[in-house]
Parts: C-alpha cells; sequence; structure tokens
C-alpha cells in the first residue's frame, strides 16, 4: 500500500493519548474512526475529546503572537502565521475533530481501515485478546501500529496474523507541540511497512524517529520513565514535597517552570504512571521505594486528581 492510498483510519481506544492521536490524524485530513469497548466508553471519551479540541484552537489562537513558545510544529509547517491563515486552521479543526466517528462494533471500526493505531491499556493479557479478535476483522492491507509506551511488538506479532504489517508507532505527549513519533520494527516488520509507517507519521505532522532495534521504553522513555520514578520516590519516601522536587530541578537545570517532574506527570497523566511503575518487580516488595512511589499515585487517583485531563494531579489546573 501507497501513503496516497490510506485515507482511513481507526485508533483503538479513546484515553489519553488515543484522544490526542485520533485528533491529530483527523486535523491532518483522514477520515478517523475511535474504537472503544462500550457505548459507556463512549460517553467517557466524549469529553476528553472535547477537551482535545479545546487545545487544539487555544494552541492555534496562541500562535497568534508569532512566538517561539507559541508555535506548535504539529499545527503547522508555518511558524509565521496571518490571522487569516489561523482563523482557516482553526475552522478545519473545529470540522475535522468534530467529525470524529465513536464505534464499538468490530467490522464497523476495522472492516475498511487502511491504517490501524492501537493504543488500549498497557496490558499484555488485554492486548493479547485485542489482536487476536481484531485479525478476524481487518482487510488483508490493513496495517497495524502499536503506540504502547513499554511493551516490544515482538511480543504480539504473532497474535496480530499480519506481523509483516505490524510495528511500534510511539507518540509523545501534546503531539501536536511536542510532534515526534518513534519508529520501532520486530523482525518480520517488512520494509514496506516500514516506509508507510515513516511516510505517515510526516503526513500527520510528526518526525519520525527510528529506531535500529527493539528497545523496551523506545528512546523516550528508556530516558524520561528514571526521572519521573526518582521524582516520585523522593516524595514517596518523604525527602522533599512535590513543589520542592519541581523548584529544584527547574532552577538547577533552566528549564521552563512548567517543565519540573510533577508537572510532566500530571501532563502524562497518573494512572499511565501507575500502571508503568506497578510493573516493576520491586513494586512487589511493601517496603521498597517504587511500592511506596505506587502507593502514592494511587492515592491521587482514588482521589480523582489523575492529572491535567482531570483538572488536577499534584497540581490544580
Amino acid at each position: 500500500m501507497r501513503i496516497e492510498d490510506v485515507r482511513r483510519v481507526t485508533v483503538a481506544g479513546g484515553g489519553t493519548q488515543g484522544s490526542q492521536i485520533a485528533s491529530q490524524i483527523a486535523y491532518k485530513g483522514y477520515d478517523v474512526t475511535v474504537w472503544v469497548r462500550s457505548e459507556e466508553s463512549v460517553g467517557r471519551a466524549r469529553p476528553r475529546f472535547d477537551r482535545v479540541r479545546g487545545q487544539y484552537l487555544d494552541a492555534l489562537e496562541g500562535m497568534r503572537t508569532g512566538s517561539a513558545e507559541a508555535y506548535c510544529r504539529g499545527l503547522s509547517d508555518k511558524r509565521d502565521l496571518t490571522d487569516a491563515e489561523i482563523d482557516e486552521l482553526k475552522a478545519l479543526a473545529e470540522e475535522r475533530l468534530g467529525a470524529i466517528r465513536f464505534v464499538v462494533d468490530y467490522d464497523e471500526a476495522f472492516g475498511d481501515a487502511d491504517v490501524v493505531v492501537e493504543c488500549i491499556n498497557e496490558n499484555p493479557a488485554e492486548k493479547t485478546a485485542f489482536y487476536t479478535e481484531l485479525a478476524k476483522h481487518l482487510p488483508e492491507r490493513t496495517v497495524l501500529l502499536t503506540d504502547s509506551s513499554t511493551m516490544l511488538p515482538s511480543m504480539f506479532a504473532d497474535a496480530t496474523g499480519r506481523p509483516d504489517r505490524f510495528m511500534s508507532f510511539h507518540f509523545a505527549n501534546q503531539i501536536w507541540r511536542n510532534n515526534i513519533t518513534e519508529l520501532m520494527r520486530q523482525d518480520r516488520t517488512s520494509d514496506e511497512t516500514f516506509e508507510l509507517a515513516k511516510q505517515f507519521a510526516a503526513a500527520i505532522g510528526m518526525i519520525g524517529l527510528p529506531l535500529n532495534k527493539e528497545q523496551p521504553g523506545y528512546i523516550l522513555n528508556t530516558l524520561l520513565i528514571p526521572w519521573l520514578k526518582a521524582a516520585v520516590g523522593l516524595v514517596a519516601n518523604g525527602v522533599a514535597d512535590v513543589e520542592t522536587v519541581d523548584k529544584t530541578w527547574v532552577l538547577a537545570t533552566g528549564a521552563d517552570p512548567m517543565q519540573g517532574p510533577f508537572r510532566k506527570l500530571d501532563r502524562i497523566g497518573l494512572p499511565l504512571a501507575w500502571k508503568i511503575m506497578s510493573m516493576d518487580p520491586a513494586a512487589s516488595d511493601p517496603d521498597s521505594t517504587i511500592a511506596k512511589s505506587v502507593a502514592l499515585l494511587k492515592e491521587y487517583i482514588d482521589a480523582g486528581k489523575t492529572g491535567t485531563a482531570a483538572g488536577e494531579g499534584f497540581y490544580k489546573y
């Protein structure tokens, strides 16, 4: 399949990443369907997509200043836009993001998809079950991409039924601003699939970053997760409070005040961070730092403080 033939894209999952990925693909002009497990999931997903649409509109409005800080690489190839061009992009965002469909039926969601991007829960059993069922509904031509944050594509290649057309396609958070996609193949991914994934990344406004081999956590999370674990561990062990940890990082490194580790956790979403940290074998030892960190995150999640999408995480928004 050629990139010119890709028109219909289905995103599996409507969570934090799924809502951003589907919105970005729709923004770039593709026909986007979002598959979720139930009608109740549709009800939970819609407000999340509404918030993302608002973030797109706010980001575009902010780009009127022409400042380097306001510019979002994923929203425009041009840094300096006229007011008329910004108005046009905002109208496109309203129209295209508002046209995203939500579907629970497998055949309706996947039966005519050119590309599928999977971003369901980071749970290997759930992913295997999903891929096994998905294989019954996909056209032969469909390329299957996973946004899994921590798991290797080779773990699921057999379950997909199309190992030659399956690979990882991993996004950062706030993808309209931090517009990277890590491209990671497994041993049986075809060259044609890898090339299509690179071209598709460019077509949706992303910078494709190829990896030479499989790596748990890719490049981004290999660097990011130890940093976040260290930050949460400092608070969980009573060494310092959230604000002091963030302030230390910002002042000592010259980072933007919004780029401290706990601000970053709020943007990522505490449930995802909790799942990733819970997978650490050391979490089974209640006296370990990682177990205390998992417990701390769980306290916030149970209180509904799941991050920026909820209006509160470690900070209020």
